[in-house]
């Protein structure tokens, strides 16, 4: 009903296990969108956010809301018990921003990729374009280790998806990409 009024049309069926990731990472709105949207479908996902948002007055809001507290500078301890708990068998559906940050960047974080292929788990796409007022959920892809090829197949999703605020979207490409051969994507 909130998506309604302020206009907006959720689109696509809310995936029930594997690592989510929600692009474009665009504005502060986006992490609200994307609950509502999951919510809809009756999914109350684990989501990663900057461990300095937990401070204060809202942390325990934001952990309520299946906010998981991550250190970007030591991130590993987070990521292992996220796996482990991946792997129990229980359904699982962690949302990541793989942009990383709300401003434009020259890559993507590669924590969705790395994440999905420890844990088994797919990777789901789900997006924000704010020009058409969609938001939802796309394809789901398997985690290989061909990381150019996993990411061309997120290109092509994410190729007309802008974001609350286009001019601050990141392209999607990988450091990873370059390491492995694939030389400088195209976007």
């Amino acid at each position: 009903m909130v998506l309604r009024l302020a206009r907006w049309t959720a689109v696509g069926d809310v995936p029930r296990s594997g690592i989510l990731v929600g692009a474009p990472h665009t504005s502060n709105w986006d992490f609200v969108m994307m609950l509502l949207i999951m919510w809809r479908g009756g999914v109350t996902p684990r989501v990663l956010i900057k461990h300095s948002l937990f401070k204060g007055p809202f942390g325990w809001l934001l952990t309520r809301l299946g906010g998981v507290s991550l250190d970007r500078d030591n991130p590993g301890a987070v990521v292992r018990d996220l796996v482990r708990e991946a792997r129990s068998g229980e359904p699982f559906l962690l949302i990541l921003a793989a942009e990383g940050t709300r401003t434009k960047g020259e890559y993507w974080k590669s924590g969705f990729w790395r994440i999905a292929r420890e844990a088994h788990l797919p990777i789901a796409l789900a997006f924000i374009d704010g020009p058409s007022r969609t938001a939802g959920f796309g394809p789901t892809i398997e985690a290989s280790a061909d990381v150019v090829a996993v990411m061309d197949q997120v290109r092509d999703f994410y190729r007309d998806k802008r974001g609350i605020h286009p001019e601050r979207r990141t392209e999607p490409r990988l450091r990873e990409e370059r390491r492995s051969g694939g030389g400088t994507p195209a976007v």
